[in-house]
């Protein structure tokens, strides 16, 4: 009993370390919804895992227990780290692009989208970026040299219009060309990795020239390097 009492107060301690690290609340920019920050939930789960592996080590209760608590402190520390650089990337990228016409969207704790929808960049049946985009992909290109402990998957996609297999590969060109784009601003190439996914996932209705225009886009997946 001692020591569940032991492992329940160390625990306790783990989230408030976590929960100390930084502000715990942040609005879901898509649901409106208050939820819990990248930093907090790392430092919660980096506390959490420190007590664990405290746990399982030492010769004796109280080695255990010393270890436990250290390891809580540790964990929360580098948990809140690397929870808090994907936090400030994610601010300075909403800034940038605002009113810019390209989406910043958070899925999950450690992974960002940006989609440049409606056709921004792109001609119909066209991979060469528009220069009116420019302007837009080197505020992306700078924040991203900025933040240089992400990597990217590139996604290109296309309307229902011509076949699959012209579709396909129109996609990945297009996902190609801001790859390109990017590393021509001083984004580490072995950062950016690129993918066509053809007329496969439409977001608007294929019948309309209104939603083909929709779907004629690319979206630019951030995640911590490691994932």
């Amino acid at each position: 009993m001692s020591k569940l009492k032991s492992s329940i107060a160390i625990l306790s301690i783990a989230a408030v370390l976590g929960g100390c690290q930084t502000t715990t609340q942040r609005e879901n920019a898509t649901t409106g919804e208050t939820e819990m920050n990248s930093t907090s939930k790392g430092a919660i789960i980096g506390a959490v895992s420190g007590v664990l592996v405290g746990l399982a080590t030492g010769d004796n209760a109280k080695e255990r227990r010393n270890r436990a608590l250290a390891g809580a402190v540790a964990g929360g520390a580098v948990g809140a780290g690397v929870g808090n650089y994907f936090d400030r990337q994610e601010a300075a990228l909403r800034e940038e692009l605002r009113n810019s016409g390209v989406q910043v969207r958070r899925v999950g704790k450690d992974q960002l989208v940006l989609v440049m929808e409606n056709g921004i960049g792109f001609g119909t049946d066209s991979y060469m970026l528009d220069s009116s985009i420019y302007n837009t992909l080197n505020g992306v290109a700078r924040i991203l040299v900025e933040y240089p402990e992400t990597v990217l998957m590139i996604t290109g996609h296309t309307d229902s219009t011509g076949s699959e297999e012209h579709n396909q590969t129109l996609s990945l060109k297009r996902a190609d060309s801001v790859r390109s784009y990017l590393m021509g601003q001083n984004v580490a190439s072995n950062r950016l990795s690129t993918m066509g996914m053809g007329e496969s996932s439409p977001i608007c209705d294929n019948s309309t020239s209104q939603g083909r225009q929709c779907n004629r886009r690319v979206e630019i997946s951030i995640y911590p390097k490691g994932n």
